[in-house]
């Protein structure tokens, strides 16, 4: 082999890994002020602006305009302009810069890992599956999968609280629920809560049948180690949320 084509062969391949854009984006949340805002619009129910952001961080309301848009620059979050007084017509003022959690969803594993692929793949061959022998027999055994693993998932929480914080059902609940990357949210006036985030978005659009009834099933699973939270799973899907809400028992 000749020199030139031994420096040939060792020319690394063309990269197969995450974009680079999902990289940076990712970076910038190191920074621990910017990873406090981000959170916070992220939580938020609504589009926030930089004087609300500001007043909730207790930074300046520079300091959180020049986060806020670099989120926006890398793509974690998106922008709108409205005017916050309602107001129109001459006088009324500029409009507002607001911003919300943006839609895009970010992955990043070295070395790559297509866990939404192989996913996919089991889902259609489970729907193959319950149209041969039923969909009651394959949705059930789904379901005591699920709801097997949702109790391993919350006594593992569980286990985990401190003595104290052991005794407050319904507070483990929604910390359980948040350490599954459900983002729950508490309406104080009802008692239920809702989630936020559907962790399995990708599966449940195309296989939303199964998805949301193993989702129940591993809902289900936790309520069964918290019993005392006195919430129950139900499916209420909804868009811009997860198909389950714990509602209050009566």
């Amino acid at each position: 082999m000749t020199t030139k084509r031994a420096a040939e062969s060792l020319q690394p391949l063309a990269p197969t890994g995450p974009m680079p854009g999902s990289v940076a984006a990712l970076a910038l949340l190191d920074e621990p002020t910017r990873r406090r805002l981000y959170d916070f619009v992220a939580a938020s129910d609504h589009e926030v602006g930089r004087d609300e952001t500001a007043g909730e961080l207790a930074i300046s309301r520079e300091l959180a305009s020049f986060h806020l848009d670099r989120l926006a620059a890398g793509g974690l979050l998106q922008t709108s302009y409205r005017r916050l007084s309602g107001r129109t017509g001459p006088g009324a003022g500029r409009p507002a810069k607001l911003y919300t959690r943006a839609d895009r969803e970010i992955s990043v594993s070295l070395p790559m890992r297509r866990y939404d692929a192989v996913a996919d793949v089991f889902a259609k061959g489970l729907e193959k599956l319950a149209e041969e022998v039923g969909q009651e027999t394959v949705a059930g055994a789904v379901s005591r999968a699920a709801r097997d693993a949702g109790r391993k998932f919350a006594a593992g929480i569980r286990e985990g609280a401190t003595g104290r914080r052991r005794g407050r059902r319904r507070q483990q609940l929604v910390e359980t629920l948040s350490a599954g990357g459900f983002e729950p949210a508490v309406d104080t006036s009802s008692g239920v809560v809702t989630l936020g985030n559907c962790p399995y978005r990708t599966v449940a659009d195309d296989h939303r049948a199964f998805t949301c009834g193993m989702n129940l099933a591993w809902a289900e699973g936790v309520t069964e180690v918290v019993a005392e939270a006195g919430l129950t799973p139900v499916l209420d899907p909804q868009p811009g949320r997860c198909c389950v809400v714990f509602s209050p028992d009566s």
